[in-house]
């Protein structure tokens, strides 16, 4: 017969367990909250703003629209095409072993991810001249900048048609965003959600758009 004790403890450590993978589950496929920890969205996101990321976009499935505000995976290398289609792809690091896969892409250990807004999807032709963004040859509207901002071709590109499940992504304060301009194209399987709801400071309280 157990130790009452002995039984009180395994039936602590199998609810911590238990409450430790629903967790997990809800953060990795459903929502989780974030803090912005740079100005490549600023004026529409601030450092120390806090967040919660819509993960059920990446779970289930979603079609992205122009103007969405994501995050994805950081690229690992910068100004440099897809050596296999020669297509502008960004590329990523690519964790060895299912141990390192689960640390890496669940538990997110030593994965740091960007915030960025759609700006074109597949098949779309991106020009940027003039400090203005064109879109299949007009020019986009962005309200969302600052009216002094200009879009400069920071990186390789600025002249592509972005690939097939891809997105071109730029921060919002152009000056201060590493993007597709320097990586290039975003694969839709790199994104990892949108941002849906910011909850501080309790001011700006609400959906993200």
């Amino acid at each position: 017969m157990i130790n009452p004790k002995v039984k009180d403890l395994i039936e602590w450590i199998i609810c911590i367990i238990v409450a430790l993978i629903l967790a997990l589950v809800i953060r990795y496929f459903i929502g989780t909250p974030t803090v912005v920890e740079s100005s490549s969205m600023y004026p529409t996101l601030i450092e120390g703003q806090r967040l919660v990321l819509d993960r059920k976009v990446r779970t289930f499935g979603h079609t992205y629209e122009r103007g969405e505000i994501v995050t994805f995976e950081a690229p690992t290398k910068t100004k440099e095409y897809n050596k296999e289609t020669d297509e502008p792809i960004a590329t990523f690091y690519e964790p060895k072993g299912a141990i390192n896969e689960f640390i890496y892409y669940v538990l997110e250990i030593g994965k740091t991810s960007f915030i960025k807004r759609v700006i074109a999807l597949p098949g779309e032709h991106v020009t940027i001249k003039d400090g203005k963004v064109y879109i299949n040859d007009k020019i986009l509207d962005e309200p969302y900048l600052q009216s002094e901002v200009a879009t400069e071709k920071t990186g390789e590109y600025y002249d592509l048609v972005v690939p097939e499940d891809t997105l071109f992504l730029m921060g919002d304060n152009r000056e201060k965003s590493m993007d597709s301009r320097s990586f290039g194209c975003v694969p839709i399987s790199k994104i990892e959600s949108k941002v849906w709801i910011r909850f501080w400071p309790f001011n700006l309280f609400g959906e993200v758009k």
